[in-house]
């Protein structure tokens, strides 16, 4: 597995840096024939796309273009590229604070990494601004599972200690979910968690939250025990996403709390269907789903980028320094990260089906 490449058999590549030319996803071992419909690419990247006053002032148009792998709509069999250029930024931002560690962020690890030759603007190729790529590329993912009756949607589960309800009919509420901008199932929760990010934003600082993911329709078998569990393999994605700083699968932590009696899920038979009677393990035993939903939870930690003087080093000089941050940062970025959530466990899904059924298991 390269570097910036996840998967097996169907592999996503990202490249591209937050002030470059462009950005971009390959997604490589797609079956020929499945449909690729580019309003829904777009509907998916306004998702992810800044909404006003509780997100950064950097809006970018995300005109997207697929360059290979798709022809008359549907794919080829061979690798599809899409770039998106980068078309709204502002690198003087930066410069005065070129060698000044912003705290929270990649900057001192990156020069540690990659000695002074890496691209700083902007947060370079570890800003947030290259999950475009990876919803482009996961609106594709997303509607191939979708035409296998699997449904993946994400809701804001806590922002800045507000509770948006839990989920109830999954799968009505994933469809709600995938056409809101604010994705909350309770519109009164949603507004208290708008108040309280301008609260935040209007003092220079920042809030997190917990994004909760369900998938619906994913049958029994799919993933292996051990290292490569369904839960090992989608963590691991899932915390490649910027901010993301916990997961955890159905009850997950609280299930330290419980009893075995309570935390074990009873198997019972259901219109000729096995099921079990509760989902505290969220659809996973033996790092193998079991035909309930998946239940998944990330934490996403406050944006880094604050506008509060804060205390750090010159990396060059080797020296302390203060830092007050300039330029255009969300106060809160949980909002924006429910549609990437969303594309990276449909990338991991179709990957993981791909394995368990054949790579033409996702065409039509």
């Amino acid at each position: 597995m390269a570097k910036n490449t996840f998967g097996s058999s169907i592999t996503v590549t990202l490249f591209g840096e937050s002030h470059g030319a462009q950005i971009g996803a390959v997604l490589d071992g797609l079956a020929p024939g499945i449909p690729v419909d580019e309003g829904s690419i777009a509907e998916k990247l306004m998702l992810r796309r800044p909404a006003g006053a509780i997100s950064t002032g950097r809006v970018e148009p995300d005109r997207f273009q697929i360059v290979s792998g798709v022809y008359e709509g549907r794919t080829t069999g061979t690798p599809v590229c899409i770039v998106i250029p980068n078309e709204n930024t502002r690198s003087r931002d930066y410069s005065v604070t070129r060698f000044l560690a912003r705290p929270g962020h990649a900057d001192y690890t990156a020069n540690c990494k990659y000695h002074g030759f890496e691209d700083h603007r902007g947060g370079g190729h570890f800003s947030g601004r290259i999950t475009a790529a990876l919803v482009a590329a996961g609106a594709v993912a997303l509607s191939a599972l979708e035409g296998k009756g699997i449904l993946i949607g994400t809701h804001i589960k806590r922002c800045a200690g507000v509770a948006d309800r839990e989920f109830g009919d999954l799968n009505a509420d994933i469809r709600a979910l995938s056409e809101s901008s604010f994705a909350v199932l309770d519109p009164e929760a949603g507004e208290r968690m708008r108040a309280a990010i301008g609260a935040a934003a209007a003092e220079g600082d920042s809030v997190g939250g917990v994004l909760e993911t369900a998938v619906t329709g994913l049958p029994a078998g799919v993933g292996e025990p051990w290292f490569d569990s369904l839960e090992s393999v989608l963590s691991h994605a899932l915390f490649s996403i910027p901010a993301v700083k916990g997961v955890e699968f159905g009850d997950g932590f609280a299930m330290s709390d419980m009893r075995g009696s309570a935390a074990n899920d009873s198997f019972t038979v259901r219109d000729g269907k096995i099921v079990t009677r509760t989902n505290h393990n969220g659809g996973i035993n033996g790092g193998i789903s079991n035909g309930m939903p998946l239940i998944i939870r990330c934490a996403v930690k406050p944006t880094p980028s604050i506008y509060k003087e804060q205390d750090t080093v010159d990396f060059s000089a080797g020296t302390d320094a203060k830092l007050v941050i300039k330029g255009r940062h969300d106060p809160a970025i949980v909002h924006r990260a429910r549609i990437v959530a969303d594309s990276v466990c449909a990338l991991v899904l179709c990957d993981l089906m791909a394995q368990r059924f054949g790579t033409d298991y996702l065409a039509p």
